[in-house]
């Protein structure tokens, strides 16, 4: 087990690109830590970085303590999962598990035995003897899994390993690699575009956009108290509900829309959105912190018209018009309404999120 740490770490390509501007975190030994973000954010550049298969503009790479900047991936005591498995055809599982050992001249019964001690932990010691053409695509990525795990590193890193799987294998493997990492508690970096992958796995996660880090903090953390408009987009499914409009605080606050007011209450940020007194600020609103209200409800905080109704399970998603904005409300089953319906709404005055329109940071 090792501690990573990126100190300032950026890529510039020859042709100019900042595939990574100045990334700078600490992965503590035994971590699991997610990079997420969308598509040519950076953070599969960084992962090939720690890996040894890119080499940093500027920065400082340690592994264990050690400077890496300039060792070759084979001695970085690393192994890592790509998204294609990279499994070798023509070799049995068992074979394609221990080939790594063998490349390093490990014993053969020290091969057999990590080999099928591997191989009962994810439930593919049936099929040792089998093909990769043979298996499912579950069990592809468990061996490409296992084949990382026999290795014994230091730092496990993952590139998308479950993009290619099916919504029920992709939930089943998170499972499956949640539970390997409690097991064995290796430092582990995952990345992946899914947030709810990243919520759901990761003890931090690092959130990137266009090569900067934007913000690092636990699911929750980073849920509840986005460090900008970013995030506040990016995590939570179905996406927070943002609002532009101007602040009023006389006789509680009120954010005037062209759509109409929203009546807001007192919430905790009230002292900080002083300054903010009749200024542009952007609203953020959770889905399930818009809730709907009796057509007598005195505490509304704005209408809304009910375009599509989305029964879910145990939760219903209300997809709704208010002016030229898209608005989605989560709410319990049962709800007795139909699409065209004009809605009254409530907010949570303790949950609501303030953003500067300008910098796009968090208010309060």
């Amino acid at each position: 087990m090792a501690t990573v740490s990126l100190d300032n770490v950026r890529k510039v390509y020859p042709d100019g690109h900042v595939a990574v501007a100045g990334a700078s975190v600490e992965i503590a030994d035994g971590e699991l830590l997610v990079l997420v973000g969308p598509s040519g954010c950076g953070k599969t550049t960084l992962l090939r970085m720690i890996a040894g298969l890119e080499t940093p503009s500027a920065g400082t790479l340690r592994i264990g303590g050690r400077e890496v900047n300039e060792v070759p991936p084979k001695d970085r005591d690393i192994a890592m999962v790509f998204q294609n498995y990279a499994l070798y055809p023509h070799m049995t599982v068992a074979e394609n598990l221990g080939f790594g050992l063998r490349l390093r001249g490990v014993p053969k019964a020290e091969i057999a035995r990590r080999v099928g001690e591997v191989a009962r932990l994810l439930e593919l010691d049936q099929r040792l003897d089998a093909r990769p053409a043979a298996l499912s695509g579950g069990q592809r990525q468990r061996v490409a899994l296992g084949r990382a795990m026999v290795r014994q590193p230091a730092v496990f890193l993952l590139d998308e390993p479950l993009s290619n799987l099916d919504a029920r294998l992709r939930l089943s493997m998170r499972v499956e690699i949640a539970r390997l990492h409690r097991r064995f508690g290796a430092t582990t970096i995952y990345v992946t575009h899914d947030q709810v992958e990243a919520m759901t796995l990761g003890q931090r996660i690092v959130v990137l956009d266009d090569g900067a880090i934007q913000q690092v903090d636990t699911p929750m953390a980073l849920y509840r108290r986005p460090a900008n408009l970013f995030v506040a987009g990016f995590l939570g499914s179905p996406a927070m509900n943002l609002l532009r409009g101007t602040l009023h605080l006389d006789g509680g606050l009120v954010l005037a829309t062209p759509q109409g007011a929203i009546a807001l209450g007192e919430p905790p940020q009230a002292p900080a959105l002083q300054a903010w007194r009749d200024r542009e600020v952007v609203l953020g609103l959770r889905p399930e912190d818009l809730h709907p209200l009796a057509a007598d409800d005195p505490g509304a905080a704005l209408e809304a018209q009910l375009e599509v109704l989305e029964p879910v399970g145990n939760e219903v998603f209300l997809n709704l018009r208010y002016g030229d904005h898209a608005l989605v409300s989560r709410t319990s089953p049962g709800l007795a309404a139909a699409p065209g319906e004009t809605m009254r709404f409530g907010t949570a005055p303790g949950r609501l999120h303030f953003f500067d329109p300008r910098e796009g940071t968090r208010i309060g």
